[in-house]
């Protein structure tokens, strides 16, 4: 990470406005959706695109598996996260073993097209209230959670590429979707940590990042949302929980962040509370007004933090990876065998 905006492109080339953001000091990731995605030759050769006008940019997206897996069309399909845990209840090894190779698979088809990182995995507990996070969450028990958040992870690692554990301190409890309005979690501080937020404290130095949730949390904060709360971030998330990790925002233009004043305002307050990063997709002029107007410094350990987000070691191109037994191997072992009652 070069800077702490993590900003989106418009399509499946680069366009002068995009190569004019990703060109400023400010940009250090680009984060892929669904638009910019045609089949994995046109990704790779985007993603060089985007590597070209900036060396040491990362790309990112968010490819977890099931519902939410941006790039489909040739790409190996993940099973929902949900199904990992169900597994687990008939035979936790096996549930490892599956839910690693996927990490794997996952992992090593984004880098075989030049995409450096992934918004994964899902930590939040699945209490059955979140429709948003669903199937996205492994299970309810954070034990459960955090095994298999850390055999996918190490599949993740096998291939190269670090994590990002969401979302801080737990988004499944709670009804309404933070993308259109901001959730309020009413529960007392100990129910939150010693549950939802147990996977980031079990996981520890397994986690190379974390995105923080928009939610209130007046247990723990009674007047600032997670992203924008120096009680959560520093308090609790660094001194409490001792991450030593990367933090990102999540998307600063979801209706759960609308409430913090203007971008420029959002991004300055979330900075400011200890987010390493911050995240805006989907609105370019909102993206623009933001690089003309934020005041940044790097602060103490952001580059030893961001140093752990890169990719490690070479990449194969797809046709080659196809091709090797690992890759072929876990395609085989990716499917959990659940027992359906």
């Amino acid at each position: 990470m070069l800077g702490p905006v993590v900003c989106d492109i418009a399509g499946t080339v680069l366009t002068d406005e995009d190569v004019r953001r990703i060109s400023h000091p400010l940009v250090g990731m680009v984060i892929l959706f669904t638009r910019n995605y045609e089949n994995p030759a046109q990704l790779a050769e985007l993603c060089r695109s985007i590597h070209a006008v900036k060396p040491g940019v990362l790309i990112s997206v968010d490819q977890e598996g099931g519902r939410v897996q941006r790039f489909r069309e040739g790409f190996t399909e993940i099973p929902a996260m949900r199904d990992y845990g169900i597994q687990w209840k008939d035979d936790p090894e096996a549930a490892a073993r599956s839910v690693t190779a996927a990490g794997y698979v996952l992992a090593a088809e984004l880098r075989a097209c030049g995409v450096d990182m992934t918004f994964a995995p899902v930590v939040d507990l699945d209490w059955g209230n979140s429709q948003i996070i669903g199937s996205r969450s492994f299970a309810l028990d954070p034990r459960v959670v955090t095994r298999l958040a850390r055999a996918f992870s190490q599949g993740m690692l096998i291939a190269g590429m670090a994590n990002c554990g969401k979302h801080f301190p737990g988004h499944g409890y709670v009804t309404i979707d933070s993308h259109e309005g901001l959730p309020v979690d009413e529960r007392e501080a100990n129910r939150i940590l010693r549950g939802d937020a147990k996977p980031y404290t079990w996981m520890g130095a397994g986690l190379a990042s974390i995105m923080t949730a928009h939610v209130m949390y007046p247990g723990l904060d009674p007047v600032n949302p997670a992203s924008f709360s120096r009680t959560i971030l520093q308090e609790i998330l660094r001194k409490e929980l001792r991450f030593t990790g990367f933090v990102f925002s999540d998307d600063l233009s979801m209706g759960g962040a609308k409430g913090q004043g203007d971008i420029v305002e959002r991004a300055g307050k979330a900075l400011a509370a200890g987010c390493d990063a911050v995240i805006v997709c989907n609105a370019p002029e909102e993206v623009d007004k933001l690089l003309a107007a934020l005041k940044w410094e790097p602060t103490a350990g952001f580059r030893e933090r961001a140093a752990r987000l890169a990719p490690k070691g070479p990449a194969l191109d797809f046709e080659s990876l196809k091709n090797t037994q690992l890759y072929r191997v876990a395609r085989e072992q990716l499917a959990p065998a659940v027992t359906i009652a």
